[in-house]
């Protein structure tokens, strides 16, 4: 591909951004992660724009020729269509981007169970309530969340291992990326929600082992995880 993009997230953390640099990772495209490769202050510079006519409210953005693309589940719709990450017919993309925003909302779950409160408040401020947060969310969301993907690998007969069709979607490598971020932040929970959910522990192993997303793991580009991101871990709320 000649089209050379430019991802624009916070450095330092994967976040939602992660979810963008492993579709462009895996499709082998060319692209810039501009705030790392200079600092944060671009991505404010952009959102500030006056000229944009349809402004960003907040990262990830994507741009791609003349567009300025924001929203996780809008650009991963837009490099679908257009790289082969999605499949061609119209139910078919709409259910990718069905199971997008379903793991958007698993994201937005798994990080409120660290900041149950505001976001403006350190974790340390509430603890308590993370605490109580977590526990709902490990006995009862999560199996809920593993529980509806594991069904929609296991009915996909078009492709076995994969959410939709039978190449690798950008759904796929978003649960991969969540189950990672998952296995990061409540270990001892996933290893006891395994067993119930093989197929989604076999998408995960899959999707790591494709050769570009490997080459992309081992490589310094891969933020590892840590507790600035969305997926923190904290012992308390994994006991």
């Amino acid at each position: 591909m000649t089209q050379r993009y430019e991802l624009y997230y916070w450095p330092g953390i994967q976040g939602r951004g992660e979810f963008v640099r492993l579709a462009l990772e895996h499709a082998g495209l060319k692209y810039a992660d501009i705030a790392r490769d200079k600092d944060a202050s671009t991505i404010v510079d952009l959102m500030k724009d006056d000229a944009l006519e349809h402004p960003p409210f907040a990262p990830p953005i994507l741009r791609a020729d003349r567009l300025t693309i924001a929203q996780t589940a809008n650009i991963l719709l837009y490099l679908g269509t257009r790289h082969g990450l999605a499949p061609v017919d119209e139910a078919g993309r709409l259910w990718v981007h069905q199971l997008q925003l379903t793991l958007a909302d698993l994201v937005t779950e798994a990080h409120d169970t660290h900041h149950p409160i505001a976001s403006g408040l350190y974790y340390e401020d509430q603890k308590p309530e993370a605490q109580r947060r977590a526990a709902d969310f490990v006995k009862n969301r999560l199996p809920k969340y593993l529980g509806y993907f594991e069904r929609a690998l296991a009915r996909n007969k078009a492709g076995p291992g994969h959410l939709a069709g039978s190449a690798t979607s950008y759904a796929d490598l978003s649960l991969f990326q969540v189950v990672s971020g998952l296995d990061y932040a409540f270990p001892k929970a996933m290893k006891r929600l395994a067993m119930d959910h093989p197929h989604v522990r076999a998408l995960h192993a899959r999707v790591s082992q494709g050769k570009r997303i490997a080459a992309y793991l081992a490589s310094t580009r891969r933020i590892p995880f840590n507790e600035q991101g969305i997926f923190r871990h904290y012992p308390e709320l994994d006991p």
